[in-house]
């Protein structure tokens, strides 16, 4: 029987989103045995300063790579939208899982039916930032980092008013009574990838067993999300957004982009061949800086 090494953060949210491929694994791969190495990354422990400060969300992803490399692990599991837009070239990504859901959801504290205005709404993305002071000016958005779990608490012992989560990170942790609004793509973009679990191994390896984890949507969507935000120069914490649908071989995406020398922001839409995911993605980031 072969052994499979897994590395994982160690955060509960990671190890759910570990756990859907190790099962995949156990389930429909005899000859495989499974094992989870779980690791607390640089992005993990520093949570006193925002991602763009410290070295963006490569810093979630910095210790699994070294472990991939050093031949400690054969395959890493992220939150697709917590992927560096450039990866080692040593390091593919595998594929992408079936996507949960991609919206924004917003958590009330424990117990309270409406947004209290006169505290602020916790969130450390400035592409949520941006996008809900325009469903909610009035209201101040503060700075938030670490765990779900520690977020939550910080909200309910009365620091936030609310906070703005991703829906997915919640239903993976069997949080999903916590959500008191759910934001359309429409109203919130989502971040790119957001909702699927991107699978990164090393370049030379066999990986054919994954084959049937892997969710044709979801992969096209995600690869246009991504060259998209590729295009612009984005980040962790750029403000850009990329929500992509498939339906057959119709790929649509729409596109924010947020032009920081006067403020303004632009959202726009278009439409492609699934097999030219990447080249739609790339086409709409050229039209949007046009704008």
């Amino acid at each position: 029987m072969t052994e499979i090494v897994i590395g994982s953060r160690e955060s509960a949210l990671a190890l759910a989103q570990t756990r859907e491929v190790y099962d995949f694994i156990r389930e429909n791969c005899g000859d495989i045995s499974p094992h989870i190495l779980t690791m607390k990354t640089t992005g993990d422990k520093i949570l006193d300063r925002k991602l763009s400060q410290i070295g963006g969300k490569g810093l979630f992803v910095k210790e699994l790579d070294k472990a991939l490399l050093q031949g400690k692990s054969q395959l890493s599991v992220h939150s697709a939208k917590d992927v560096p837009m450039e990866v080692k070239e040593e390091l593919p990504i595998l594929g992408f899982s079936k996507r949960e859901d991609p919206r924004d959801v917003l958590v009330l504290p424990l117990g309270v039916r409406e947004l209290d205005t006169s505290k602020p709404v916790g969130s450390s993305s400035e592409r949520r930032r941006l996008q809900f002071k325009k469903l909610f000016p009035r209201m101040e958005v503060k700075a938030v980092r670490g765990s779900v779990e520690t977020r939550l608490r910080k909200l309910d012992s009365g620091e936030y008013s609310a906070l703005v989560l991703a829906a997915a990170g919640l239903k993976r942790l069997g949080l999903e009574n916590r959500i008191s609004r759910y934001f359309s793509p429409e109203e919130l973009l989502p971040a790119a990838g957001q909702g699927a679990l991107a699978i990164q191994g090393r370049k030379g390896e066999n990986y054919g067993f994954l084959q049937g984890y892997f969710h044709r949507d979801t992969c096209f969507a995600v690869v246009a999300e991504r060259a998209f935000v590729a295009a612009l120069g984005g980040g962790c914490s750029s403000p850009v957004a990329a929500y992509a649908k498939v339906q057959g071989d119709v790929l649509t995406l729409r596109g924010f982009y947020y032009r920081e020398e006067t403020g303004e922001q632009f959202f726009m839409e278009r439409q492609g061949n699934v097999f030219q995911a990447k080249e739609t993605g790339r086409t709409l980031a050229e039209e949007i800086q046009l704008q």
